[in-house]
């Protein structure tokens, strides 16, 4: 019995110590917002320079500049090598173009329909380029960064035998062929 007794002291005690006033539980500390991570530096200055459209162009190569498209065509009536009104305007275009970019160099093409002997259309696709060349001489490109070729109706965009296609074959193409070493 002693061993009980000493068991009951003992739950007794312990009892009584857990019975003690405990202190109220406190409540969680509020956490203080972090502060947000500071603004990035601003951009540096960028140290490589920016390069403008003309050297941009001035050191692309030619062939890639031919097909960018940077110049219109024009088109021309039936057996005829004037140059429209509304292709005046195309033309006027072309010469600001040829004028800004000073160092390239164009090949003024003269294609025909299919109708008509070889002659006859190599003739008449040279006279295409040449009033063409003429025009943008008058509005101010150099000559020496011209020249005219003919190539009849040996280069034809369309194949069919309509009017449609035939009207879309009747033009002068400008080509880029090169540039020149100056500025």
């Amino acid at each position: 019995m002693r061993k009980s007794a000493l068991v009951v002291a003992l739950v007794a005690v312990v009892g009584f110590w857990s019975c003690g006033k405990k202190p109220p539980p406190q409540p969680p500390r509020p956490v203080a917002p972090e502060a947000p991570p500071p603004a990035p530096p601003p951009a540096a200055p960028s140290e490589v320079p920016q390069v403008n459209e003309y050297d941009k162009l001035k050191q692309t190569p030619a062939d890639e500049i031919d097909r960018m498209g940077l110049l219109a065509e024009i088109h021309f009536d039936y057996d005829k090598a004037d140059i429209r009104e509304g292709d005046r305007a195309i033309l006027a275009k072309n010469a600001d173009v040829l004028k800004r970019f000073d160092f390239l160099k164009v090949t003024v093409e003269g294609h025909c329909d299919e109708r008509g002997s070889v002659e006859y259309n190599l003739a008449l696709g040279e006279r295409r380029a040449k009033v063409a060349y003429d025009y943008l001489v008058s509005l101010g490109v150099p000559a020496d960064r011209l020249k005219t070729v003919s190539y009849g109706k040996e280069v034809p965009l369309c194949q069919q035998h309509s009017e449609d296609c035939w009207s879309r074959n009747r033009r002068d193409r400008f080509t880029v062929t090169g540039k020149t070493t100056g500025r």
